[in-house]
């Protein structure tokens, strides 16, 4: 036997002796390599240089996904950096959309190396099979990674796309404003039912919320703000006859939209990823609280409804009987004659229409009782927010995100918080509400006495102890 067969003998991959038995082994072997190293096929049965390129881009591939767990494992704000940057999250599509196409190119010269007409006959079909199921697992992997990429590039894009530069604590904490309004068909503006501030400790992350009630009325806006060439003491909503809205604060909103006077009151607002309306708010926040209010975040209930549905329900447990309707029509109208249905005591997993009326209803309640209920939504939402659901609803929640939220938080402060909001988890939140329970005057509220408390929980090594 000549030098060369026995070359030949010795490599049965590259070149096999033609027999059935050997031809199918060898195909077996060929379509599992290339579904667990691509380019090794063709490294060992075709174009080398082929199989240099699959084998180097495999390689890149395996050593950026050791790269980004370790990433993950050592630094979670570097992580946190990495997967909400637009420009990464770009050139991850890319790759992975890359790869894709080139696991095909490489799949489809791996069944040319295979000789399928040489193999034993039913394996004439079934390797074939095998190779497209592989195919599917692996370069759909991968094409699906790369649309949840451009899902979150574009979700990220649309909320986090404020032009405003990142912001520094204030007094050690960042205060963020959270409101909630409902554009509802009918309304000539959005009115901020909901309303609160989180302040988080910047080092630590630890939480205290603020709840202050839509009605609160009797305010001074903070110093400086355009607000007070109109209300120079505190906010009496008469300041114009054509704006007879109510002093409450969630009136801001309607009052410097509709009066056509918001865009020359805040005439960068809108540039900066803001309204007037909102910035109205803010100014008279940190007036109340007396805090810097670094950034804001609003919750459209309008499309509420859709987040909870993309989420596939929330569960609450619900206290009292709440009707789903629109109110009645006039004074003293039962509740059975105008409500659309009931939402019962006791544990309930509900849509998106029932968590959005639960959210909303108030006809037999006080609007104190639903905030309570909005506050419990945020934070079922919260919990069902995982990484189940996340990897099988992602981009459901995603559109329902576009939708529901607005914010001038930039992109570049989401790891740094994000970082801060794992941090908090492990501390307990303090929470204060500015109602009458806890000794607030909805109508003329001590502005200072309120500073005052609110500073004792934010810095309470601080505060002065009390005199013996």
């Amino acid at each position: 036997m000549t030098a060369a067969a026995l070359g030949m003998s010795a490599q049965p991959i590259r070149h096999p002796d033609g027999s059935e038995q050997v031809m199918t082994r060898r195909g077996w072997w060929l379509v599992l390599l290339n579904f667990l190293i691509p380019g090794s096929a063709q490294a060992l049965a075709g174009n080398r240089r082929l199989g240099r390129f699959g084998l180097g881009a495999t390689l890149v591939m395996w050593a950026l996904a050791i790269v980004t767990v370790a990433v993950a494992l050592l630094s979670r704000r570097t992580m946190f950096d990495l997967v909400t940057n637009g420009i990464v999250l770009l050139v991850v599509e890319v790759l992975l959309v890359a790869y894709a196409i080139l696991w095909v190119v490489l799949t489809i010269d791996t069944l040319r190396l295979v000789r399928v007409v040489r193999l034993r006959s039913w394996t004439r079909v079934a390797i074939p099979i095998l190779s497209v199921v592989l195919l599917v697992v692996a370069s759909g992997g991968a094409v699906t990674a790369a649309s949840y990429a451009q899902t979150a590039r574009d979700t990220f894009g649309t909320l986090f796309g404020a032009s405003g530069a990142s912001q520094a604590p204030s007094d050690g904490y960042y205060n963020i404003m959270l409101l909630g309004g409902d554009d509802a068909q009918g309304r000539t503006s959005m009115r901020f039912d909901s309303i609160s501030v989180v302040s988080m400790n910047a080092t630590t992350g630890a939480i205290t919320t603020t709840g202050v009630p839509r009605d609160l009325a009797g305010f001074p806006f903070v110093a400086g703000s355009p607000m007070r060439s109109l209300y120079p003491s505190v906010h009496t909503g008469h300041g114009d006859p054509v704006c007879g809205w109510g002093p409450g604060i969630n009136q801001l909103n309607t009052e410097v939209t509709v009066c056509k006077h918001g865009s020359s009151l805040y005439p960068d607002a809108v540039t900066q990823g803001s309204t007037p309306g909102i910035e109205a708010t803010r100014d008279a926040l940190e007036g109340i609280l007396g805090v810097k209010i670094q950034y804001y975040v609003l919750m459209n209930f309008g499309g509420f409804a859709q987040l909870v549905d993309a989420l596939g329900g929330v569960d609450i447990k619900v206290t009292e009987r709440l009707p789903i309707g629109g109110g009645p029509k006039y004074r003293g109208e039962p509740a059975s004659q105008w409500a659309k249905g009931w939402i019962e005591p006791g544990e309930q997993h509900m849509d998106g229409n029932t968590a959005q009326w639960y959210a909303r209803s108030r006809e037999t309640t006080s609007d104190w009782d639903r905030v309570q209920r909005q506050a419990q939504l945020e934070q079922a939402i919260v919990k069902q927010v995982n990484a189940t659901t996340l990897l099988t609803r992602f981009r459901e929640v995603a559109a329902a995100g576009q939708n529901l939220f607005k914010t001038d938080i930039p992109e570049g402060m989401l790891g740094y918080l994000a970082d801060l909001g794992i941090k908090s988890r492990s501390q307990k939140v303090q929470a204060i509400q500015l109602v009458p329970t806890q000794g607030v005057d909805q109508f003329n509220p001590d502005v200072a006495a309120i500073h005052a408390k609110l500073q004792k929980l934010l810095h309470p090594a601080a505060s002065p102890s009390p005199s013996n």
